[in-house]
C-alpha cells in the first residue's frame, strides 16, 4: 500500500465530549471525511489526513498548526517540478461517467483536452478551470469528489482547486457559462441598475452556496472593469460605467462569496487590473485586431477605484487584464508583462500580497484549426519565445499563468540560471496559503447527497427572477401605454415564446390583428472579419440597427402600437426606434416570463441605467474612451430610468 488507511472504528463510543470536540475542531465535517478520504490516520483521539502516506502527521497535515507553519512544511518537501506545476491553472474536462481519467461522450473542444488526472501525473497541476459541465449538478459533484480522491493518492496529496466563470446570469455573456441547473439571476449590469447592496449580497451568497455544492471553490469574478467605451464587447460582465456605483457593489459581492471564512467561501479572483474598460474602438485584447487601451482623458486613476473597494474587504486574488496601458508606464507592454503595472502599482502602492493570476493564453499560440492560429495574448512582447515571455511575467510580479500548461518553461528557466527557486517560492507560498484558508487539505470532499437541496431551490430560482424584473429600465411610456391589460389585449409577438406569452393575453399571428405588438431586440453587434470563430462571437462594432434590419422593426413600430423591450449587453444607438416606440424597456437577460411580468404589471421596473445610452454613432465616436458619461447629448443620460406612474 502506498499510504496507510488507519481508522478508529470505535472513536465515537470511546472518546469523551472534550475528545469529541477536538476531532470536529480538527475535521468539521469528519463523517464526510471518513467516507470519501481514503488516507487518514487517527493521532491523539483526532482524525487527519495522512496526505504523503509517511504514517504519521506531518505539520502540513495537521490542522491545529498555524497555516504559516503548514506552508513552510509543504514547501520544503515539494520538488521543483511540482512548485511549476502548480503555477498553472487551465481548462479540464468533466466526463459524463463522473470519472477524473477521462472525457468519454464529450464532444467540442472538450473532447480534445487532457483529463485532469493526466494534467496532475504529466504536469503537477493543482489548478483548473471549467468550461461546459453536465446539466445535472450532482455529476459533476461526484467528478469532483473523484478527482480529490486521486489528488490525495498522489505524492504530497496535494487537493485540486476548482475554478469556474460566472454560471448564474440569464443573458449573452460572451465569457459567461451555461447556467444549467444553477439559479439565474440578471447580469451584472442589471445589479448595478438596481443599486441594492443587500441584494448583491445575497445573490453572491446564493452563488457561494451553489457553487460550494459542488467543490468550485474559485471565481473567476467580479469583473469590474468601468463601460467608458460604449462598443466595448465584455460591458455585460461588468456592473457600470461609474467607478463609485461599482466600487459600492463590489465590497458586498466579495463579501458575500468569500463568506466570514474562505473555508466556508468561493475564493475571488477579481479582474480585470487595471481596468480594461478605455479599448480603443471597443476592441478586445483577446484578439490582435485590437488597437490598444487608450487614456485619452488623462482618466487612469478612475478605473483604480473598484479596485480599491475590492482591496478593502480582501479578494483572494486579482486578474490583470491583456491590454496594454498605452503610455502610462515605462514600457508598453501587456498588464501582466508590465512591472510597473504589477509590482509598483499593485504590490507596491496597493500592498497587494495575494495571488496574481495573469489573464488565459499569454504564453502560448492556439491551434484552432486549418490555418487558424490564436496568438498569445504576448502583446508588447511577440517577439519573446515562450520562455522568455513566462520569465518576464514572473518577473513583473504574477504568480500564476492562466490558460496555459506549461510547467516545464520553470523548471527550464531555473536550470538555466535565469530564475531562482526563491522568486518561485513567494508565489507558491501565496498560492498554497489560498488553498489551506479554503480549508481544501483539510476536508475537500462535498456532501454528493446535498446537492438538490442546494443548487437551484425555490427561494434562488425566485430571487433570480426578481433581479431579472425589477432590473428592467423603463425608458419611454407614451400615454401611459404600460403596465399592459391582462387577457383583455391581443399581442403580436416577435422574439418570445407564445405559449408564455399566452398567459397573459391573446397571441394573434398578424401586426393588423392587434391591439399591441411586444418585441425583443439586442443590442446591434457588427463581427469583425476573421477566421477565429471565438473572435467572431464577440459583440464588437457598430451600437446602432442598419439597413433593411432597421427598416423591418421601424416598419412595425409604424403599424402597430408596439412595445420594445431591448437587451442592452452594451449601450445600444437607438434615436428612431426609441421616437417610434409606444413604450420601451430595457433588460439586462430577462426571461420571456420576466418580461410579461413586467410589462402586465404584475411587478414594476425599478433599474437605473447603469451607462448612458448615446443619441449617435458620431457621439460614441467622439467620446473620450477612459471617461465616463461623455458623449454629446446622450438619447438616455446614466441613471435614468421611468417608473408607471411617472408622466
Amino acid at each position: 500500500m502506498d499510504k496507510l488507511i488507519v481508522v478508529f472504528l470505535g472513536l465515537l463510543l470511546s472518546t469523551s465530549c472534550n475528545q469529541t470536540n477536538q476531532e470536529e475542531k480538527a475535521n468539521p465535517n469528519n463523517t464526510l471525511l471518513k467516507e470519501k478520504s481514503q488516507v487518514l490516520i487517527e493521532k491523539d483521539g483526532q482524525v487527519f489526513r495522512d496526505l504523503n502516506g509517511n504514517q504519521k502527521l506531518d505539520i502540513y497535515e495537521d490542522i491545529n498548526q498555524p497555516i504559516e507553519a503548514r506552508i513552510d512544511d509543504l514547501l520544503s518537501q515539494m520538488t521543483l517540478e511540482e512548485k511549476a506545476g502548480m503555477m498553472f491553472i487551465n481548462g479540464a474536462p468533466v466526463s459524463k461517467d463522473a470519472k477524473p481519467d477521462g472525457n468519454e461522450g464529450l464532444e467540442g473542444p472538450a473532447s480534445r483536452m487532457a483529463s485532469v488526472v493526466q494534467n496532475m501525473d504529466t504536469l503537477k497541476m493543482t489548478h483548473f478551470n471549467i468550461w461546459d459541465i453536465p446539466a445535472d449538478p450532482n455529476i459533476f459533484a461526484k467528478w469532483y469528489n473523484n478527482v480529490q480522491q486521486v489528488a490525495e493518492k498522489t505524492r504530497l496529496g496535494i487537493p485540486i482547486t476548482i475554478a469556474s466563470d460566472p454560471r448564474h446570469h440569464l443573458g449573452q455573456n460572451v465569457i459567461g457559462m451555461a447556467s444549467t441547473g444553477f439559479s439565474q439571476f440578471c447580469e451584472m449590469p442589471g445589479f448595478a441598475a438596481i443599486g441594492d447592496e443587500k441584494l448583491v449580497a445575497e445573490f453572491a451568497d446564493i452563488v457561494r452556496q451553489e457553487y460550494l455544492a459542488i467543490g468550485i471553490r474559485e471565481a473567476l469574478h467580479p469583473q469590474i472593469d468601468l463601460a467608458t467605451e460604449p462598443r466595448w464587447a465584455r460591458i455585460s460582465g461588468n456592473f457600470s460605467e461609474d467607478a463609485a456605483l461599482t466600487a459600492r457593489l463590489v465590497k458586498p459581492y466579495i463579501k458575500g462569496l468569500q463568506g466570514d471564512e474562505l473555508s466556508k467561501g468561493v475564493a475571488c479572483m477579481t479582474k480585470h487590473f487595471p481596468g480594461g474598460g478605455p479599448q480603443k474602438e471597443g476592441l478586445d485584447p483577446h484578439f490582435s485586431f485590437q488597437k490598444g487601451q487608450i487614456y485619452p482623458g488623462g482618466n487612469f486613476d478612475y478605473h483604480l477605484i473598484p479596485f480599491e473597494a475590492a482591496f478593502e474587504v480582501g479578494t483572494a486574488a486579482i486578474m490583470p487584464y491583456y491590454g496594454i496601458p498605452t503610455d502610462q508606464t515605462d514600457e508598453n507592454v501587456a498588464m501582466s508583462y508590465n512591472k510597473t503595472i504589477i509590482t509598483t502599482l499593485l504590490r507596491e502602492k496597493y500592498k497587494y500580497d495575494g495571488v496574481v493570476c495573469t489573464d488565459w493564453g499569454l504564453i502560448t499560440d492556439l491551434s484552432m484549426g486549418p490555418d487558424v492560429v490564436w496568438k498569445a495574448r504576448a502583446w508588447g512582447v511577440e517577439d519573446l519565445n515562450a520562455a522568455e515571455r513566462a520569465l518576464k511575467i514572473i518577473e513583473a510580479g504574477c504568480d500564476q499563468f492562466g490558460g496555459e500548461s506549461r510547467p516545464e518553461l520553470i523548471v527550464q528557466l531555473v536550470k538555466e540560471g535565469k530564475l531562482t527557486e526563491e522568486r518561485i517560492d513567494i508565489s507558491i507560498k501565496r498560492l498554497l496559503k489560498q488553498k489551506f484558508e479554503l480549508g481544501l487539505f483539510d476536508n475537500p470532499f462535498v456532501d454528493e447527497t446535498k446537492v438538490d437541496e442546494i443548487i437551484g431551490t425555490a427561494t434562488s430560482r425566485a430571487l433570480g427572477e426578481r433581479t431579472q424584473q425589477i432590473s428592467m429600465t423603463l425608458l419611454k411610456n407614451d400615454n401611459a401605454a404600460l403596465p399592459l391589460a391582462q387577457k383583455q389585449l391581443k399581442v403580436y409577438i416577435e422574439n418570445m415564446d407564445s405559449a408564455t406569452v399566452a398567459n397573459y393575453a391573446t397571441v394573434v399571428n398578424t401586426a393588423e390583428e392587434a391591439d399591441f405588438a411586444i418585441i425583443r431586440i439586442n443590442t446591434p453587434w457588427y463581427p469583425v472579419e476573421t477566421k477565429n470563430f471565438f473572435a467572431a462571437s464577440f459583440h464588437h462594432g457598430d451600437l446602432d440597427f442598419k439597413g433593411a434590419e432597421k427598416k423591418r422593426i421601424l416598419d412595425l413600430l409604424n403599424k402597430v402600437p408596439t412595445i420594445v423591450d431591448i437587451y442592452l449587453d452594451r449601450p445600444a444607438v437607438i434615436p428612431d426606434i426609441t421616437n417610434a416606440a409606444a413604450a420601451l424597456i430595457a433588460d439586462y437577460g430577462a426571461s420571456d416570463k420576466s418580461v410579461c411580468e413586467v410589462l402586465f404589471g404584475n411587478i414594476a421596473p425599478q433599474g437605473k441605467l447603469p451607462f448612458e445610452l448615446p443619441s449617435s454613432m458620431q457621439a460614441v465616436k467622439n467620446q473620450q474612451t477612459d471617461v465616463p458619461y461623455d458623449s454629446e447629448n446622450p438619447l438616455f443620460q446614466f441613471g435614468f430610468g421611468l417608473t408607471y406612474q411617472d408622466k
